[in-house]
Parts: structure tokens; sequence; C-alpha cells
């Protein structure tokens, strides 16, 4: 059994290697005629196009690994089936849940493969590749958060900011507000706060301090007033891409820091992080089910077998995406819309195990 074993693991491994082989240039190529405009125009640099189509070969791969091993696991396998293999192999006496051992064993690798390249190496690519993309193809569009900024900078103090502008280091409407056991002390505001990179102060225009007191508050106010005050300019609003570009571990650092600070985006940065467990564990759920379609021989063929297979790939990516963009953009919880179609799939696979054992 161990040579039948050997035989359908390299299969497996090979058909999703060869596939990947083949449509990464064919994605680099759309890319590329999609571009091309945006990169003559812009004069970039040939070394840095390269380096940009290398980050796009790891983003490409680790955003659609999924569909391509669920591809190439119908595949190869409605080979064998068509080949009448399948049937050979259960009818030495073996169970079908023994036929699917070398598949688990493939799903395995896959899914240790998948997680390195999410935790470790596709953070850095996902970095390369959006700066990559504000710098020459999207020249001039804002990569951060800029209106309506609220943030808690530390125990005590908030501030807020109605229209920010990180590139020029300004904000309209600044409020900050100092608290001591939940009671406000003091309140700055101001129409106008600008960065000076040459001190790191700020100056506040039209600046106004309301001190609380017991019985009467201090008001003060200058025309233009310069501070120094408790945070980074930079710091305030990360890029909107940021989370893609963190380790499994510097994530959930950025994470708490974000929530302390009370993010609006915290949903977004908790999906990311979900998913660099749900999309390589989907390696398995996806592998059985593809097992379960294409191990019987068919009327129609393989082209039956694909056209299903399709269809639920298609279906999968549909209900992450959905409720990926639910949990983003609304209170519903991140840990439930990521895991809800590996959930689904999941019964699916175990329906489908069940039928195809018959």
């Amino acid at each position: 059994m161990k040579i039948l074993d050997w035989y359908i693991l390299k299969r497996y491994l090979g058909t999703f290697i060869t596939l990947l082989i083949l449509f990464i240039p064919i994605g680099i190529t759309v890319n590329l005629a999609e571009k091309i405009d945006k990169i003559l125009e812009n004069e970039v640099p040939f070394i840095e196009v390269v380096y940009y189509y290398m980050d796009f070969t790891i983003y490409f791969a680790n955003l659609l690994f999924p569909i391509f091993l669920f591809l190439s696991t119908i595949w190869f396998t409605s080979k064998l089936a068509n080949n009448t293999e399948v049937i050979a192999f259960l009818s030495s006496g073996v169970s079908f849940y023994r036929f699917l051992r070398p598949y688990l064993i493939g799903a395995t690798i896959v899914c240790l493969a998948a997680l390195f390249l999410s935790m470790y190496l596709a953070p850095v690519a996902n970095n390369g590749y959006n700066e990559f993309k504000y710098k020459y193809l999207k020249k001039g569009a804002s990569v951060q958060e800029t209106r309506d900024v609220y943030r808690q900078i530390n125990d005590n103090e908030f501030i807020y900011a109605s229209n920010f502008r990180p590139d020029a280091g300004t904000a309209s409407n600044f409020t900050l507000e100092h608290f001591e056991d939940d009671e406000m002390k003091f309140k700055i505001r101001a129409d106008r706060l600008q960065y000076n990179k040459e001190d790191s102060t700020y100056t506040l225009t039209r600046y106004e301090k309301r001190t609380i007191g017991e019985r009467d508050d201090i008001l003060e106010s200058e025309t233009k007033y310069d501070t120094i005050l408790p945070f980074e300019i930079d710091a305030l609003t990360p890029v909107t891409y940021i989370a893609e570009t963190l380790t499994y571990s510097e994530l959930n650092k950025f994470i708490e820091d974000e929530q302390r600070r009370g993010s609006g985006n915290i949903n977004i940065y908790k999906v990311v992080a979900y998913k660099r467990w749900s999309i390589p564990v989907s390696a398995y759920i996806l592998t059985f089910i593809a097992v379960s379609v294409s191990a019987m021989k068919r009327r129609g063929g393989m082209g039956v077998n694909l056209a299903v297979g399709i269809s639920i790939a298609f279906s999968y990516v549909f209900l992450d995406k959905v409720f990926g963009t639910i949990a983003e953009k609304s209170t519903f919880s991140p840990l439930i819309a990521v895991w809800f179609p590996n959930i689904v799939f999941g019964i699916l696979a175990l329906v489908l195990l069940n039928r195809a054992k018959r």
C-alpha cells in the first residue's frame, strides 16, 4: 500500500505545484497588461518592477492557493477515476477512508506550507506589493484614515480631528481631552493643528484650553500656540493595509495597541489575523470535498467533475468574501465571519464523504 500512497501523494503535490506554476505567469501577464500604462507613465525603474512582481507572485499564490489546490485535486482524482485506478485501489480490500490517507498527508504538507507563507513570507511581500501600488499605480491616493480620527493616545488622554492629512502633518478641528479617575481635568481645542518636523512640536491655530475647576473653569486662548503633544503624528492613523504587512505576533500586538487607542478598524485587523489560520485549514476541507466529488467515475467524465468543483470553489470564495466584508463594515464577530465558510463547507465535506464511501 505504501507504493500506492506515494503514487497518490506525488500526484497530489505535483499537480498542485504544476497548477501554481502555470497560473502565476498568467496572473503576472494580466496584471502587467492592466498596469503597463501607469508603469511607463511614471517611469518606474526596471528593478523596482522586477521586485514588484516577485512580491506579486507570493501575494497571488497566498491569495488563491485554496482554489488551485481544490481544482488540482479534482483534476488528478478525476483522472484516477476515469482510468478505474480508484476502483482498483478499493477492490484490493482497503476502505474508502484508508484511500484518503495520502490526501490527508498531502493536505497537511500544504497546510503547514501555507501557514508559514501567511505568517512570515506573505506579510513581507504584501508590504512591497502595496508600497509599489500606492507609490506608482495609485499616486496621490490616501492610504490612511483621514476623516473623523478618534484615538486614545495613553491611559488618560483622547484626541479627535475631523480632517487629518498625514502627508502634510495637519489636522482640522483638533481636540485633546485629559481625564483622571474618569473625570475630565482639561480640554484643548484648535481650529487647526500643524506638526513641525524640525523640532517635533505642534502649532495650534485659534488655541483654546479649558481647565476644569471645582467651582470655576479656567479659560486660556491664543491665536497661535506652539507646544509638545504626547503622540507622534505618523502613529495616529496607520496605513490601511498595515495588517497585511505584519507577522502574526506583530499583528496581535498591533491589534492590542489599536484596541487601547479606540481604533474603528479593529474588525478589519481581526479578520486578517483570523484568516492567517482559517485559509491554511481550508486545505483539508477543500481536499476532502474535491475527492468526494471526483472519486466516482461519471458518464460526463472529467468535465462534469470540474464543473461541479469550480461551482463549489467559487461558492466558498463568495461566502468567504461576503462574511469578511460584513465583519469589516459592522459589529458582526470577525471570528464567526472568518470561520463560518469553513464550518459550512466542513459539514458539506462530511456529507459528501459519507455519500462517496457508499
